[in-house]
């Protein structure tokens, strides 16, 4: 009897540890901000997104015919109910994958030898329609809408590996 009942610990001692882990997979900063994005996705305040969160988040972004299909589609993704912990370990699974800013501006540099900070977006556009996992001709363009080219025709790739490991555009803070 005795060594059924501390199974049970470990499993949740287990548990405890691997939840805690994931705050230490993020910045303060992005706790925060992954903090307030789960408070406004968190629409009844019970500490929990559920299926009518998830739609009235929709809702409230615009998108009003969102199925019961898709919401449960979504709600599977996670271990169990969605509380804050679990909310940031699913991030941290999908950003784990993620290269560090100074890895991305190293790539970029190669065809920066100077440091500038920008390339041309014409040699941009044919090495990423070119070479290895070639972008298409509509990938390159909603590139461009998304992070535009300045008038003399180059693409701030500094301010784009930001946007890809932060989030935000460094000139909008």
């Amino acid at each position: 009897m005795n060594g059924i009942g501390r199974a049970p610990k470990k499993a949740k001692k287990k548990a405890a540890e691997a939840s805690s882990n994931v705050f230490s997979m993020f910045e303060q900063a992005q706790i925060q901000e992954f903090k307030e994005a789960f408070t406004i996705m968190d629409q009844n305040r019970d500490g929990f997104i559920d299926k009518n969160d998830l739609r009235d988040t929709f809702c409230a972004l615009g998108r009003l015919n969102v199925g019961n299909d898709e919401l449960d589609e979504m709600l599977k993704m996670a271990p169990g109910p969605i509380n804050f912990t679990i909310f940031l370990s699913m991030f941290g699974e999908k950003l784990k994958g993620t290269d560090p800013e100074e890895t991305i501006i190293n790539a970029f540099k190669i065809f920066d030898p100077e440091g500038q900070g920008v390339l041309k977006g014409e040699d941009i556009k044919y090495y990423i329609m070119s070479q290895a996992d070639k972008f298409t001709e509509a990938e390159v363009e909603d590139m461009f809408t998304n992070f535009p080219l300045d008038v003399a025709g180059n693409l701030d790739y500094k301010n784009l590996c930001y946007v890809i490991t932060h989030g935000e555009d460094k000139e909008a803070e």
